[in-house]
């Protein structure tokens, strides 16, 4: 059988912070991520918009079916 040498426990090297914030550096920075992102077509946005609206939309009736459904059935068992 081989062996196993354990290596010496080590101290987590830990970042040191940098002295101060510099909004200079922040602007660069997020410009430089915007240039990242890949930003939808117009018939894409509008798609996925009225997708949401819908979904919104149905999920708002449901809740509001239901709730009228309960406070029917409420109304004839506790009244």
């Amino acid at each position: 059988m081989v062996k196993k040498t354990e290596s010496p426990p080590t101290e987590p090297v830990i970042a040191e912070p940098q002295s101060g914030f510099n909004p200079v550096q922040l602007v660069r920075d997020s410009q430089a991520e915007l240039t990242k992102v890949i930003w939808p077509s117009r018939q894409q946005l509008i798609s996925e918009s009225l997708a949401v609206i819908a979904m919104v939309s149905l999920s708002a009736t449901t809740i509001y079916l239901v709730n009228n459904l309960f406070s029917w059935v409420a109304a004839k068992v506790f009244v």
